[in-house]
């Protein structure tokens, strides 16, 4: 069985922990509390850059959504841009799977 990057989103945003925005996410990332970023594949290059040197140096994976920011927020259900979304807890969602694929 496939998984669905919509289907594993949901989940996500009803059962798990996540930050949504580049500053917060890069706070937490930071941190060490990421598990995963997904990134809008328009991602200003700054916060690209950062968020892959940061997340490598943590271990972290990044998963490069396909579309845009606009898409990313239509998808996440939220009536604005999202340019990047860090996974705190997956929940019951098998997001964490997606890196790896």
């Amino acid at each position: 069985m496939s998984l669905s990057f919509e289907r594993e989103l949901g989940s996500l945003l009803k059962t798990g922990k996540y930050v949504i925005g580049s500053r917060k996410g890069l706070r937490a990332l930071l941190r060490g509390e990421a598990k995963m970023v997904i990134l809008a594949s328009n991602a200003p290059p700054e916060v690209k850059k950062r968020v892959e040197y940061y997340a490598r140096l943590s271990n972290v994976p990044v998963y490069v959504f396909r579309g845009t920011n606009v898409d990313l927020g239509v998808v996440a259900g939220k009536p604005f841009r999202i340019s990047m979304i860090v996974v705190i807890d997956e929940g019951s969602s098998r997001i964490l799977e997606l890196s790896s694929s």
